[in-house]
């Protein structure tokens, strides 16, 4: 996914971004919010994680105003404020998930994944067929029963191109969830994780459609 990341806090924003990009995702860390609206302006991100307290100014008006222009975009907030009522207002103004700090990163990691697969309309993480059993919500792959060892990068890559089973993923999709602002894209890089994907899971797992991009048959 591409992550947005909304904290002024250097350790913790450094501690969650390296989290993020550990497990293959892209993330843009801002630490203003009249630089996570010139982000969010730019581009389409698969979820945001929002502090509530920022220098210039309250995360609720930037939820808000996601809202309120009808983005759809998943949002977790992550603040120290443990009160209810703010908690209550922060669900009431387009939340989806709440992490009172300090929170585990791991748990952090598992409430990413579960709101992802709710808003790709797909709650089961789990599919298997011919052998073939993957569990996107733990990252766990095995064929025949034997393990299938992918790397962060590759789960990114096979996570993009699950949650829209059935549809080609253009090239420029998937490189989107691999790299953040200032990333040196390497050209083939899409190629050689496809290339690793069907070595590990069947050469007929992803299909190139030729001019197009990438798909994962439904």
């Amino acid at each position: 996914m591409r992550v947005l990341l909304i904290e002024d806090d250097h350790v913790l924003g450094a501690a969650i971004r390296d989290h993020v990009l550990a497990s293959g995702h892209a993330v843009d860390w801002m630490q203003r919010l009249d630089d996570a609206r010139l982000a969010l302006k730019s581009v389409s991100y698969e979820l945001v994680l929002l502090d509530l307290n920022l220098p210039d100014g309250r995360g609720l008006d930037l939820l808000r105003e996601l809202r309120a222009t009808g983005s759809k975009v998943p949002v977790i907030i992550t603040t120290a404020q443990d009160q209810v009522a703010i908690r209550i207002e922060g669900l009431n103004s387009g939340a989806d998930d709440y992490l009172v700090k300090p929170f585990d990163l791991a748990e952090m990691g598992a409430r990413i994944a579960a709101v992802a697969r709710r808003y790709g309309g797909d709650p089961s993480p789990e599919i298997s067929a011919a052998g073939l059993t993957v569990d996107i919500g733990r990252r766990v792959a095995t064929i025949d029963g034997k393990p299938a060892d992918l790397t962060a990068r590759e789960w990114a890559v096979l996570e993009r191109l699950f949650a829209r089973r059935g549809a080609v993923v253009t090239k420029s999709e998937i490189e989107d969830s691999l790299y953040a602002f200032g990333a040196e894209v390497e050209s083939n890089a899409v190629e050689v994780y496809v290339s690793r994907l069907r070595k590990k899971l069947g050469k007929d797992f992803v299909k190139t459609i030729r001019g197009l991009g990438y798909q994962v048959n439904p």
